[in-house]
């Protein structure tokens, strides 16, 4: 039958396996995965890194490269089998019915050819469009994904453009032929949390106008919450649990699932006295996947004989109002709803000591020189780039104070400023007393060098691949005067990869031969092997799996109460500003809009730029409500910022000419919650709060209901089975009695 898009799925996918073939044999990489996609619907896959979300994708694309490829199950892609069309209709079908969205736009576009260029390619080749037809829609497509000067955007080469305008002109590109399925891999994992909903949005937006179905692949589950209908969680390259989001939001049943949902910081978890719990253990490799359930070696509810003792399918949640939920576990209804929801063990909290790091009126400046002759004659050929304009806090001992904002807003030049890597144009940044600002690093001492430390986003970049990791931790502590006796050196080595709880045999090992979360706890180790008084951490958790991010979160918790080590948290992720933070400084373009405590800062008053970032946090909870607001434009060149306020071009409560022509003032509300911003403080105050959660008592109301319901239901479900059970032996019983009568009868004489 031809397909229907009115009744048929426009993407079905039965029972499929995907395999890699390398020397040491198969790999399996998914298997028994199942996905029903119908026009316009959005489905999400969640999942740590290597569960074969990705390779579900490229599936689907049928660009497994030569090793990989379908050994099992099928691909109905319009009710075609994609197993049985030729390289030619492949070829035809990528870009045109089915396009994909990749983590990094920079893998997706060519660095030497023009961007017009690349997205003229795509209409021309797909269906044969003129180059004049194709550029014009190429212009209105860049239109539609909210680039301003689409003219100029089409002249210039990828690495003229900012990142997040990048991953707009790849979803640009996507979109160009209207393809039918969109397939979305990581596309806002990089991004400042502002970029990221705006490119949602827009991706929503534009699936609505061309009603394009979705498929999202990310670790976030927050995402997930704002933009799928249905969501499907992977685990060790199948799906332990699917559903509709509500079902799988509200009341999870997969221990695993579970698992993942402790990662996330939440609004109203609390470092302290509600610490995240990581998922024990590690994501087993395809070949040493254990017997049974996959997820048994890691979870808390294993039991022998039963988990273990076969394959297990995944079947329909009868304890479940709505029928779309589905879970791969023995023992889901066995197991107390609230024995699965992990708390972690209340912690002491640090005590904040003296301070230790002053920032008064810091300014650092980069010259930019302009040699035409024009500029050399009306002499202003020199223009500055004021990357920080007069940035002035404080940090105290033991304190972990979070900076945030977009790129471009300055938190990594001050980074560099701190580190000595650059200095201050002006004022002073005085460490323990001393002034570093206008300290190159060259010129700092051994102490003062080993007293600031840094964790960087990428341990890849910082990790030396020809050195084992004991000797690269062990030349911080020679280097530092921490130890000079050889045996000391390796003593103090162990111990800190004891306190990141990494193994011991781990010294002898190459950066190679770690995983991303292992390597991260490896720059941690480094960074606290020299005793610093302030460790710098830039972005340390923003690329990682949430289960890792909430183990290397908590490591850097547990190794700060025990050094009493200030904080330094560089992040644009404002949940886990949130949880780790006690203090916060809000930057944008090279200034700071507000600074408080963190409770002051997550709470009116605070400035618009603040509600703006609080709004576009994805929160990982139905139960929170959260308001709606979404930046329009992007930040203004530094070369030529704004006359008054710097962020009045984008302001959605800009007050007119004042914001336009005139500084802002820096308001105070309370001892240390200092707001820049022309708007009353009584104004700001009768701000309605972005972010409402629910109090711990409707919290826990709305738990208890949901237990009860639940172990009603569940009581419900065992009396129904026990009426079936009886019913069956009944049954039993009289086909048992019909038999006998039917020998009897052939046999009359046999008494």
């Amino acid at each position: 039958m031809p397909y229907d898009p009115e009744r048929d799925p426009l993407l079905e996918i039965k029972d499929l396996c995907l395999s890699y073939f390398t020397r040491a044999g198969e790999i399996p990489a998914v298997f028994d995965f199942s996905l029903t996609l119908k026009p316009g619907e959005s489905v999400g896959l969640v999942g740590e890194s290597g569960c074969g979300k990705s390779t579900v994708a490229l599936g689907i694309m049928r660009y497994m490269g030569h090793n990989g490829g379908i050994v099992g199950g099928k691909i109905i892609f319009k009710g075609r089998d994609m197993a049985d069309l030729s390289e030619e209709e492949l070829r035809s079908l990528r870009g045109s019915e089915i396009s994909m969205i990749y983590q990094e736009p920079m893998a997706a576009l060519n660095p030497s050819l023009t961007i017009g260029s690349q997205l003229m390619e795509v209409p021309m080749i797909h269906e044969g469009v003129s180059a004049e037809e194709a550029r014009k829609r190429s212009v209105q497509m860049l239109a539609d994904v909210k680039l301003p000067d689409a003219e100029r955007v089409m002249d210039a080469y990828p690495h003229q453009i900012s990142g997040g305008q990048q991953q707009r002109v790849v979803i640009a590109m996507a979109l160009l032929s209207n393809p039918s399925l969109l397939l979305l891999d990581e596309p806002t994992t990089a991004l400042d949390v502002t970029v990221e909903a705006g490119i949602v949005e827009l991706i929503a937006e534009l699936s609505r106008k061309y009603n394009s179905s979705l498929l999202y692949i990310s670790h976030n589950l927050g995402l997930m919450l704002e933009v799928c209908d249905r969501i499907g969680v992977m685990y060790s390259g199948e799906v332990v649990e699917e559903g509709n989001i509500d079902s799988i939001f509200t009341w999870p049943k997969h221990p695993y699932t579970h698992g993942l949902f402790g990662c996330i910081p939440l609004p109203y978890a609390d470092k302290n006295s509600r610490p995240l719990v990581a998922i024990e253990g590690q994501l087993p490799l395809p070949h040493e996947r254990p017997p049974g359930c996959n997820f048994g070696p890691r979870c808390q509810f294993f039991k022998g004989g039963l988990c273990d003792a076969s394959v297990l399918a995944i079947e329909e949640v009868t304890t479940d109002d709505d029928d779309d939920h589905r879970v791969r576990c023995a023992r889901w209804n066995e197991i107390d709803p609230a024995e699965v929801i992990a708390v972690g063990i209340e912690k002491e909290s640090v005590e904040i000591g003296e301070t230790v790091l002053e920032v008064d009126a810091m300014q650092k400046y980069y010259e930019v020189r302009d040699t035409s002759i024009g500029a050399l004659v009306s002499g202003e050929g020199v223009k500055y780039v004021k990357a920080n304009e007069t940035i002035s806090f404080s940090a105290r001992r033991g304190e972990t104070v979070g900076i945030v904002g977009e790129s471009g807003c300055g938190k990594s030049t001050f980074a560099k400023v701190l580190m000595g890597l650059e200095t201050a144009t002006d004022g002073e940044v005085r460490l323990e007393g001393k002034n570093i600002g206008n300290m190159p690093v060259k010129s700092r001492s051994p102490e003062q060098l080993g007293s600031l430390q840094m964790v960087f986003q990428n341990p890849n970049d910082t990790l030396n691949p020809s050195h084992t990791i004991g000797g690269q931790i062990g030349r911080v502590i020679k280097k530092f005067g921490v130890e000079s006796d050889p045996q000391k050196i390796m003593e103090r080595v162990v111990e800190l990869l004891d306190i990141v709880k990494l193994p011991r045999d781990f010294i002898i090992r190459k950066p190679r031969q770690l995983s991303g979360g292992q390597k991260q706890r490896v720059g941690i180790a480094r960074a606290f092997a020299g005793n610093p008084a302030m460790v710098i951490a830039d972005e340390p958790i923003s690329a990682l799996d949430v289960s890792v991010a909430a183990a290397v979160t908590e490591l850097l918790m547990d190794i700060q109460r025990e050094h009493k080590t200030t904080l330094l948290f560089i992040s644009h992720d404002l949940s886990a500003v949130r949880y780790l933070a006690d203090r916060v400084v809000v930057m944008y373009l090279g200034k700071i809009m507000e600074r408080g405590t963190t409770d002051e800062v997550f709470a009116p008053p605070y400035h618009p730029y603040t509600e703006a970032l609080l709004s576009a946090v994805p929160i990982a909870d139905p139960e929170i409500n959260k308001r709606h607001i979404v930046l329009e434009g992007n930040l203004p060149s530094v070369m030529n910022p704004p006359k008054g306020c710097p962020f009045s071009t984008r302001c959605h409560r800009h007050l007119g000419d004042i914001c336009d022509n005139e500084p802002p003032p820096e308001q105070i509300d309370r001892d240390r919650h200092i707001i820049a911003c022309h708007i009353p403080l009584d104004e700001l105050r009768a701000v309605e709060p972005v972010i409402s959660v629910p109090s711990a008592v409707e919290k826990d109301r709305t738990r208890l209901t949901k237990m009860a319901r639940a172990n009603k239901m569940a009581a419900e479900a065992a009396a129904a089975e026990l009426v079936a059970m009886e019913a069956r032996a009944r049954a039993a019983a009289a086909e048992a009695a019909a038999a006998e009568a039917a020998v009897d009868a052939t046999n009359p004489g046999a008494e």
